[in-house]
């Protein structure tokens, strides 16, 4: 095949990435605004800009009210910039489309990684399919996307030295310091360099009886060269003191439902179970054919997604090229015995046929995105944040009053304030968790619960509005208060507002054409407390 018909006919590979961007992103319900399911996107975008707008990493804190001028750490720096400039080309289309691009990427990359190390296809597709599926949890427009995919190149890169050393294996120190201020997810390359020292030092030392130190010591080497390479971000080791302190936070792991175990209800929760099964079992023989490194890997991370479903994704990437494997040989023995005309046999020779379309790429996947970029309709493309999660129209209809006013909102919701009203508008909380820290976090836990201090909490933050969904407990309370009109209620948020202004330093005086609102307003008052 000459050079240039190689790159115009499209691969295997190609025609799977092409199909993932349409079967995710374009079969389904959603479309593309699933990626947009999640409000840390908003924040992400506006942190980017006013980097963007100031040439500078922020220092402290950008968005709220409760926490001004507190050190904040903009630990994913690099992707904020990203969004914010896609944003400002293509609105959330741009963003959108550049967390498709990722998801397809990684699925493909991870597939022929798969095949690269010798897995039967057929048996890839599968075990591919079942990671795609399990790691759909976080499929979203995040800058987690870059650890998924930069587990897939890292981990091959070390899989392709161990068959053959050589440089490229450095490369993965200037990654790790590119990967630092991507995404938090860098701990997961030390983690697996870690595992790797350490399972050649127990290969080497149960292996051939000879015991070479050069590999471990190459190893530990690289270790540490990629260690010392997360340096490199704005905030030096500060970060990384602050990073280990948020992850070992036993508040954190009690609130945050993406730091709890799996609850094994959903579909791709059931992938996940199917695959972490595998992975042990494969983990048993590995350890029995004293393959230690890849063992390692597969109970670390087993290990980690057990105790946190945002480790899940990292599992299975680790996991399913090694499960896949270990199927493809029983697949080979399966095979032996069977005749030319066998229906396995046949299958068999289907999947070595298709397994060179795997292992190259063409223009088309590049030609596709593009045509994405300028393409605009029949297309769903998101122009707003997804009415089933946030409260869109709510917001569009009072957007003047809520701008100008402290809200007292879902963490969710006020990522989503800060994308629609930043800078006019500041926060109580919002989904920076590792930011407000346990006490502010408590107390805003307790407020929404409507818990013994709800009001005082209110009082002394001076909210002049309550932007809370219906299903939060202090909703009953607010409708029931002499202090506090219901102003909007459309079955998934209510909008509250205080009947007259307190008397709280600082506070901007309520818009005079939200307090004719109030006034005219006809909502009754309960009267259960009466």
């Amino acid at each position: 095949m000459s050079g240039l018909a190689r790159w115009l006919k499209p691969s295997l590979a190609d025609c799977l990435f092409i199909s993932l961007l349409a079967w995710l992103f374009f079969a389904g319900p959603d479309g593309w605004s699933r990626l947009l399911l999640d409000g840390d996107t908003g924040w992400h975008i506006r942190a980017g800009e006013w980097m963007l707008e100031h040439g500078a990493v922020p220092r402290t804190d950008l968005f709220s009210f409760t926490k001004p001028g507190a050190p904040w750490y903009a630990w994913e720096w690099m992707a904020d910039v990203i969004y914010a400039l896609l944003h400002r080309a293509l609105g959330l289309k741009g963003v959108v489309l550049l967390g498709g691009v990722q998801i397809a990427l990684f699925a493909t990359l991870l597939l022929r990684w798969t095949i690269w190390r010798g897995a039967n296809t057929l048996v890839a597709l599968g075990v591919g399919m079942l990671a795609v599926g399990a790691s759909s949890i976080h499929y979203l427009a995040r800058p987690h996307l870059y650890t998924l995919t930069g587990m897939v190149v890292a981990l091959w890169i070390i899989e392709a030295d161990r068959r053959q050393p050589g440089g490229r294996i450095w490369l993965l120190v200037p990654m790790a310091a590119l990967w630092t201020n991507l995404h938090g997810g860098f701990l997961a390359l030390i983690t697996c360099l870690g595992c790797l020292t350490a399972g050649v030092a127990i290969e080497e030392w149960v292996g051939d009886g000879r015991r070479r130190p050069w590999p471990v010591a190459r190893y530990g080497l690289l270790t540490v060269a990629a260690a010392a390479a997360t340096l490199a971000n704005p905030y030096g080791v500060r970060l990384h003191a602050h990073v280990f302190e948020y992850l070992r936070s036993d508040w954190i792991r009690d609130a945050i439902q993406e730091f709890q175990s799996p609850r094994f209800r959903n579909e791709n929760i059931l992938q996940f179970e199917a695959l972490l099964l595998a992975g042990l079992m494969t983990a048993a023989s590995l350890v029995a054919r004293r393959k230690i490194v890849e063992a390692l890997w597969i109970l670390v991370w087993a290990h980690q997604a057990l105790g946190s479903v945002r480790h899940v994704t990292i599992y299975v990437t680790v996991t399913a090229p090694l499960v896949a494997l270990e199927l493809s040989y029983w697949w080979t023995q399966w095979v032996a015995p069977a005749g030319r005309r066998a229906v396995r046999r046949i299958l068999d020779e289907m999947a070595r046929d298709a397994a060179p379309g795997f292992r190259r790429t063409s223009l088309w996947p590049a030609l596709v995105v593009a045509a994405l970029v300028v393409v605009e309709e029949p297309i769903r493309w998101p122009k707003d944040f997804p009415e089933e999660r946030f409260p869109v129209a709510l917001v569009e209809r009072h957007a003047g009053e809520i701008a100008g006013l402290r809200v007292f909102t879902d963490d969710q919701w006020a990522d989503y304030l800060i994308y629609r009203f930043y800078p006019r508008h500041r926060v109580y909380v919002d989904g920076r968790s590792d930011f407000y820290g346990p006490e502010l976090g408590k107390e805003y836990l307790r407020a929404s619960q409507a818990q013994y201090d709800w009001r005082e909490i209110l009082d002394r933050h001076g909210f002049d509005s309550a932007l809370a969904p219906a299903s939060w407990p202090v909703t009953s309370l607010l409708k029931r208060d002499a202090d506090w009109r219901l102003l909007a209620d459309d079955g998934k948020a209510l909008l509250f507002v205080r009947r007259q202004r307190l008397a709280w330093a600082a506070r901007p005086a309520i818009p005079t054409g939200l307090m004719k609102t109030i006034r005219s307003a006809e909502t009754p008052r309960g009267d259960f407390l009466e």
